[in-house]
């Protein structure tokens, strides 16, 4: 694509990070397939320990994964060509076309980013060419002038492709003016040219209150405000990154009490989307420095670098606080990564995860696990048996370097074709799993569950309520934004 081009696609950045760019993306497929258009997403770099297993056998980031849901499409690695999975601090994983490349610090990946654009263009070039029309994603906020010379995620990719911009801002953060007038200001003058309009996102009150306030805005920029969406209440959309506190509904009827250590490289934490979103479900995250509640299961998480996470967990006193829970009988399970460190120990002798060396394990399962280069990613499904329950069908995928082996895969838990995966303890109080998503279908939530100690309940449909929120904005967008000018940007109109 060259800069003098119009394609039909439009590119939504945000003043900050979680001003509303992935659900208004969603929402956007949504409205656009609803009108007839083959539509796609993209997101040219993603910063995210959230990650998905596309239908090439690739990993991206979560949020296009559910925008291709939004489409009615499996999602596919081109929807996402760059994902960083942070190791540290300054340094990550750097997944080009859903398969890692190199560990990279900070300093090293800005310095490689013209070297990954032609990667991000092939990916950007390949939707289009198949598609009517393609919904892209930028990153964090175009503002970020430290880091405009190689950009690869918002304007400097919206000026290699030619695409048009809308910016939204967070009402509900304050300053979303100062926000807006000043994220325009910082950008040079072509770029500025490339924004077509503003979207105020998460509204709450009177909208004529916010009238002259808009008026101003659109004065001082000749930029029109496309459109004010409400707060909506309740909406449910997983989270780019940001590990959500607050409990999705209301308690009704017997509570199974759930806590999750957060781990300093948690990954995949939308694992537990739907047992938040279960009113017989109280499940608490705790952080570092939190008390750690009395509970009837704790699960270990997936980590992005277990030994280190391990090693977090033993700083924060949690290993003490899980070994007093087992005395007394209560559950424990682990994913991916907690499943890992529920072992004897853990080897990483090419420090493919961090530094080299054995860590020694929680030790309530008779398992080792080794790093290795190859990263196991795949889509999975299967049938799955507990003691005592009768099988019931799981799905999942698995985001693994490690290869685990010992005695207690005897106890086999879960038939995924001609292999197996999960593992129970001899007394049945301790289960570990390598499925990510393992709580998604209803059945094996069910079931779960059940182990866990809460029996006879409904379990609500998760993929239905992701579908229910990709609509619920889809309808906002299609009552409170200037739709007809979108389309019109993206020379659909």
């Amino acid at each position: 694509m060259t800069q003098d081009q119009s394609p039909h696609a439009l590119m939504i950045q945000g003043t900050t990070s979680d001003a509303g760019k992935s659900v208004l993306c969603a929402g956007l497929c949504r409205v656009l397939s609803r009108r007839g258009y083959a539509v796609k997403p993209f997101k040219p770099q993603n910063m995210a320990l959230n990650s998905a297993v596309t239908v090439d056998g690739g990993e991206i980031g979560r949020a296009q994964a559910v925008q291709a849901q939004a489409c009615g499409l499996e999602p596919q690695t081109d929807m996402n060509p760059v994902l960083l999975k942070p190791n540290t601090d300054i340094e990550a994983q750097v997944i080009v076309h859903g398969h890692p490349l190199a560990e990279m610090d900070a300093w090293d990946y800005h310095a490689y980013k013209p070297s990954v654009l032609p990667a991000i263009m092939e990916s950007y070039d390949r939707l289009m060419s198949s598609s009517d029309a393609v919904v892209i994603e930028g990153a964090g906020s175009p503002a970020e002038i430290n880091l405009r010379d190689l950009d690869v995620a918002n304007m400097g990719f919206a000026e290699e492709a030619g695409c048009p911009v809308i910016i939204v801002a967070d009402i509900d953060k304050g300053g979303v003016f100062a926000h807006l007038y000043g994220t325009l200001a910082l950008l040079s003058l072509s770029e500025q040219k490339r924004v077509k309009g503003f979207v105020i996102n998460r509204f709450r009150g009177d909208i004529n209150l916010l009238t002259s306030g808009l008026k101003w805005l659109e004065q001082e920029t000749g930029k029109p405000v496309l459109g004010v969406i409400p707060y909506l209440h309740g909406l449910h959309l997983e989270a780019e990154d940001a590990v959500a506190d607050q409990q999705l509904t209301e308690d009704s009827g017997p509570v199974l009490k759930i806590v999750v250590p957060v781990l300093s490289r948690i990954s995949n934490h939308t694992d537990f989307d739907p047992l938040r979103l279960n009113p017989n479900i109280d499940l608490t995250f705790v952080r570092k420095g939190d008390a750690f509640p009395a509970c009837d299961l704790i699960i270990l998480p997936g980590s992005k670098s277990t030994r280190a996470d391990l090693a977090f967990l033993r700083s924060n006193g949690w290993d003490k606080h899980i070994n007093r829970h087992l005395r007394f009988g209560g559950k424990v399970m682990g994913i991916c990564g907690g499943y890992q460190m529920l072992g004897m120990l853990l080897h990483d002798p090419d420090g493919i995860e961090g530094e080299s060396g054995t860590s020694q394990g929680l030790g309530f399962l008779d398992l080792e696990t080794t790093m290795e280069q190859d990263k196991q990613l795949h889509r999975v499904e299967g049938v799955m048996q507990l003691p005592e329950q009768s099988e019931v069908h799981v799905t999942g995928y698995e985001i693994h370097a490690g290869t685990t082996t010992g005695s207690a895969l005897e106890q086999r838990l879960i038939k995924l074709g001609e292999r197996f995966d999960g593992v129970m303890s001899e007394d049945g109080l301790v289960l570990g799993t390598y499925l990510h998503g393992i709580f998604d279908h209803p059945e094996a939530c069910k079931a779960l569950l059940a182990w866990a100690g809460l029996k006879d309940i409904e379990i609500p449909d998760y993929n239905q309520i992701r579908e229910d929120g990709i609509n619920r904005i889809a309808d906002a967008m299609e009552e409170h934004l200037d739709m007809e000018q979108i389309l019109s940007v993206m020379s659909l109109w």
